[in-house]
């Protein structure tokens, strides 16, 4: 995948899988008549979304999948303190997804993004399930918002230049990843090329209202940092003075203390089973 150094983002992946592991509750909802026997998280990261598959399906072999052996080895302490069932699996990915064998359920959530050819990558998921066997797949959904329009200070509508620079960025993303090819996003679709049937998709909101619990509050600040970390030399020199005050420990408007700051976004998962 792209050159992102995952080790040390690895507490606020945690902690962002954390946040949202509402949605990956709901969303493993829609697999009621499901009863696998093996599951593989690709690009399962720290293991949060995995240790959630090994609690809703006890009896599966559950493996989260990674290229970053730091990530599995968080994943692998998770499932002892939770203790769930859970084997993980170093592979560089895409590429080592022909050698893991065949699954009854893939979940791949916000994988496939970091992959250059998208539609390849889905056809070789599809590829590693079993006959009636189901892909997950996260992509899509809404922006985060954290904090209201007006700050009380600074420009209004910081969040909106903020999600304009990161569609800036993540476009850089896309066109330096190796192999990369354009494709319209149309993942429903892309599903069904990959020869999937009975797809379709469904979103799912998640709201942690104000105030916020010490969890989430610690995600919103390292996002916040991560803005500032990468756009500190692109943003207005204004809306970077709001970044520094709302990261400033000591100021009463800032992340850390603020009454009002929440987290609301969206998760789209596309489902599509093997015929």
């Amino acid at each position: 995948m792209n050159d992102v150094d995952w080790v040390a983002m690895a507490d606020t992946l945690e902690l962002e899988g954390e946040t949202h592991s509402p949605y990956v509750r709901r969303a493993l909802d829609e697999l009621g008549d499901l009863d696998p026997r093996r599951i593989l998280d690709i690009g399962s990261g720290p293991g949060v979304a995995a240790c959630e598959l090994a609690t809703r399906f006890p009896r599966a072999d559950v493996t989260a999948v990674d290229g970053t052996p730091e990530l599995l080895a968080r994943a692998e302490r998770r499932a002892e303190r939770l203790d769930v069932g859970l084997r993980t699996r170093a592979a560089d990915l895409p590429e080592g997804l022909t050698d893991l064998g065949r699954a009854d359920l893939v979940w791949a959530g916000q994988f496939v993004h970091h992959t250059g050819d998208q539609q390849g990558t889905l056809d070789q998921l599809a590829g590693v399930l079993e006959p009636g066997g189901v892909l997950a797949l996260v992509e899509g959904g809404l922006p985060t918002r954290w904090l209201p329009r007006d700050l009380g200070f600074g420009r209004p509508g910081l969040q909106e230049r903020l999600d304009v620079a990161m569609a800036e960025r993540f476009g850089r993303m896309r066109e330096e990843l190796p192999g990369s090819a354009s494709v319209a996003e149309d993942w429903p679709g892309m599903l069904r090329a990959a020869g999937l049937s009975g797809v379709y998709s469904a979103t799912f909101l998640v709201d942690h209202p104000a105030p916020l619990a010490d969890g989430p509050r610690l995600w919103a600040r390292r996002s916040f940092e991560r803005y500032r970390h990468a756009f500190g030399e692109t943003l207005d020199p204004a809306d970077l003075a709001t970044l520094d005050r709302l990261l400033d420990p000591d100021d009463p408007a800032g992340v850390d203390h603020r009454p009002d700051v929440f987290v609301l976004t969206a998760k789209t998962v596309h489902y599509g089973r093997r015929p």
